[in-house]
């Protein structure tokens, strides 16, 4: 069992959520956003690393995975976004978690079956594969976009490894 702990970075919004799986079932457990609003940037980055401290100190997660960085048409957006990340992975890595990264690309993949998939598309399949009530907010969708990727991830590699130990009906 694990807990995984998604997060999709942003210098005013940062989303999160927090999925447990056993095997292939997985559970929905919490997810939201930080909203920063129009503090000055080490401000904002500060919320973001105490608020994502105290989530990892509440839920004890196993696993952290991220949104990579994406080439954005503002450069000050990019380096913003950047800075976001860099307080998040910070928050995880002094509580000794590893991180994993994912593209949006890999992320949409994983979870809607399209790398190009929109944000309506995306906050569907999230509510439908954990059988919520209703749509979560765009940036808590991604995040548990982002946790969910990553545990279809683990479960390809656990497929693969498992695979690769048993060829001609032997175990190697």
């Amino acid at each position: 069992m694990a807990i995984i702990l998604g997060v999709d970075p942003g210098s005013r919004i940062t989303g999160y959520g927090l999925i447990r799986c056993e095997g292939r079932r997985t559970e929905y457990l919490d997810s939201g956003c930080i909203r920063v609003g129009e503090k000055p940037m080490a401000q904002r980055l500060q919320t973001i690393f105490h608020s994502l401290a105290t989530l990892i100190g509440e839920y004890r997660p196993d696993e952290f995975a991220i949104e990579q960085v994406f080439m954005a048409r503002n450069p000050d957006s990019a380096l913003k976004l950047g800075q976001a990340r860099g307080a998040a992975i910070v928050s995880a890595a002094n509580s000794g978690l590893a991180v994993f990264e994912y593209s949006a690309r890999q992320v949409k993949q994983a979870v809607v079956g399209n790398g190009g998939a929109d944000k309506a598309q995306v906050q569907h399949m999230v509510q439908t594969l954990l059988s919520l009530s209703r749509k979560p907010q765009a940036d808590a969708a991604d995040a548990l976009a982002i946790a969910l990727c990553h545990a279809h991830m683990n479960q390809s590699i656990s497929r693969i490894s498992a695979g690769s130990r048993v060829r001609g009906g032997r175990v190697r």
